[in-house]
């Protein structure tokens, strides 16, 4: 027996760090991604981080295979606002370099926003008691946003269960989440047609890719698996190909998403 919830987390700030940069700037991915979301959830259920080298932490060793689906919230035709902080660590203790002053630049994601999907499983403990915490808003570690000074949060109205069934194209249809493609979207694209009398839609249409983790790979490397994710308001015809294994949802009768 499975239960479709999802949970509207938010945060003043937030850092997703690239792990392929490091001078002068380090980057952040734009979107929030499936590991960060694993550690979010491991530190709300009390579950152990990385501890051991050469080890997957705990709460990826027991959350690695929750299904979830994200959705970009207040965000800008898929983009969320960015800035560069710059830090000094003068304690001396930070770097070897004259005078011990370690400066270090950070781009920052300014109010990001995302409502996650989970799918639970109500015969997993571990889910169980992330449907309860997610549920009454509480936590056992501070969650935060790939920082601890960014803490992140969710009120208890952002909080929604879902009627769900797979959806199998039978139409043109929109997918409202991230979703991972294999093949081009804008191939995939539905063609627009001119319906005489018919009003023309005025909302701006955006395609947003990125290509994000979606876990981690195995010993000895422990380096992120990626898969490349789109986000758009178009409208995708009918035969457009996605990957079987990741299946749409259609929730609540008419909005649908992917997990993954």
């Amino acid at each position: 027996m499975q239960k479709l919830i999802s949970a509207d987390i938010k945060a003043d700030f937030g850092l997703l760090k690239k792990p392929d940069t490091n001078e002068p700037v380090y980057l952040t991915f734009n979107m929030i991604h499936k590991p960060a979301l694993l550690g979010i959830f491991g530190a709300i259920i009390g579950l152990e981080g990385f501890k051991k080298h050469g080890e997957l932490p705990e709460y990826y060793q027991n959350l690695k295979d929750l299904k979830i689906g994200i959705q970009p919230l207040n965000h800008e035709n898929g983009n969320y606002q960015k800035t560069v902080i710059t830090y000094n660590n003068t304690t001396g203790m930070a770097s070897d370099e004259q005078g011990g002053n370690l400066m270090v630049s950070e781009q920052t994601l300014i109010a990001p926003s995302f409502r996650i999907f989970v799918l639970i499983d109500n015969n997993n403990e571990y889910h169980q008691k992330l449907l309860e915490y997610l549920k009454e808003n509480k936590a056992e570690y501070l969650p935060y946003l790939g920082k601890n000074d960014f803490s992140l949060w969710w009120d208890n109205n952002d909080f929604k269960e879902y009627d769900f069934k797979e959806y199998e194209p039978d139409k043109e249809f929109q997918i409202s989440s991230l979703f991972i493609k294999e093949e081009s979207v804008k191939e995939g694209r539905r063609k627009p047609r001119f319906i005489p009398g018919m009003k023309v839609s005025s909302e701006k249409q955006y395609a947003y890719f990125e290509r994000l983790p979606i876990g981690y790979e195995e010993a000895p490397l422990f380096q992120y698996k990626y898969e490349n994710f789109s986000f758009t308001n178009w409208q995708l015809q009918q035969d457009y190909v996605l990957p079987s294994s990741f299946p749409l949802l259609k929730i609540n009768n008419h909005e649908i998403i992917q997990i993954f």
